[in-house]
């Protein structure tokens, strides 16, 4: 069960090592962009090359489902990066439900824990399954394998390494539980003003707040880059506000006189940096509203931007 490209690493992973797979659920397709085209899941066109069975209903809890897929007799369920399951689904197959979170849980439960990973500066993440209950993300754990964040890793760096770890962690996970030499532990417990959480990142959370430091505005920007990334606006001399993404930057500290925090400085050649409070944030990639995305270089050919500032 999932649909992003995220779980198809792990849905590979368990066909090429030759476990029968009775079926796979994803999401039902979606119309998507200004043209309403009919979009698939990551996870369903994966599933229809293979030939497997696909199922994609609305509801989980609805009762037609339901019988369908207890119908196929699966030993095991295996979730990756899918929907809230009901307890009538999780707890169908005799050897239970198994999830892939892209943490090290009990840190960072939730929608989005790459991204916040990176966004808090964390210098180490992992994967981990555990079983599923009733409860978000709190289940049981089976194993975890951990990995440092380097300085240069985004959403895309990371997320491919920890889809590549977490399928080898999930053929682990389903041949441990086979042979019955998995025991599930329990989570932690940690203090609740301890964990970190990772919920779900909107449009309006994408801002860079410009009073922050410029390590945390780094980490902000990596944690978004490349999707959904961060974003920030600038007014031009005729007072028209310009929209933009912002996926690359780099911290330099002061070296001489202290600027003014929330400056926009350009160099016609070149660069351009945004003062913060302990130095300045180099933008090097970037896409403005309706323009492709271009090195700093390759936008200020096209755009004197000297006299423009922050929003």
């Amino acid at each position: 069960m999932g649909t992003p490209d995220f779980a198809v690493a792990s849905l590979r992973a368990i066909c090429e090592a030759g476990h029968e797979v009775a079926a796979v659920v994803t999401v039902p397709d979606r119309q998507t962009g200004r043209g309403l085209k009919i979009t698939e899941s990551a996870v369903k066109q994966y599933a229809l090359e293979k030939g497997l069975t696909v199922l994609q209903p609305e509801r989980l809890r609805d009762e037609t489902f339901q019988e369908r897929l207890r119908a196929f007799g699966a030993q095991l369920f295996v979730v990756v990066a899918f929907r809230m399951l009901p307890q009538s689904v999780w707890a169908m197959p005799p050897m239970g439900t198994f999830n892939l979170h892209a943490s090290l849980l009990p840190q960072y439960r939730g929608a989005a824990p790459i991204n916040w990973a990176l966004i808090n500066g964390e210098q180490e993440t992992g994967v981990t399954t555990f079983l599923l209950n009733e409860h978000i993300d709190e289940g049981a754990i089976l194993m975890q394998e951990s990995t440092p964040i380097a300085d240069n890793d985004n959403v895309e760096s990371l997320h491919d390494r920890l889809a590549s770890m977490g399928s080898n962690l999930v053929l682990r996970t389903i041949e441990g539980l086979e042979q019955g030499t998995l025991r599930p532990m329990p989570q932690p417990t940690v203090d609740p003003a301890q964990i970190k959480p990772a919920p779900k990142i909107f449009k309006a959370d994408c801002a860079i707040d410009w009073t922050k430091s410029g390590r945390e505005i780094c980490n902000f920007v990596r944690g978004l880059s490349p999707y959904p990334a961060a974003t920030m606006q600038l007014e031009d001399t005729q007072n028209e506000i310009h929209s933009f993404k912002i996926f690359d930057v780099e911290y330099e500290p002061f070296a001489g006189a202290k600027t003014p925090s929330g400056m926009l400085l350009a160099n016609q050649k070149n660069e351009l940096k945004v003062s913060v409070i302990d130095g300045f944030v180099r933008i090097k990639c970037l896409q403005m509203s309706g323009k492709r995305k271009v090195t700093t270089e390759e936008f200020l050919r096209g755009y004197f931007v000297s006299n423009w500032k922050l929003v």
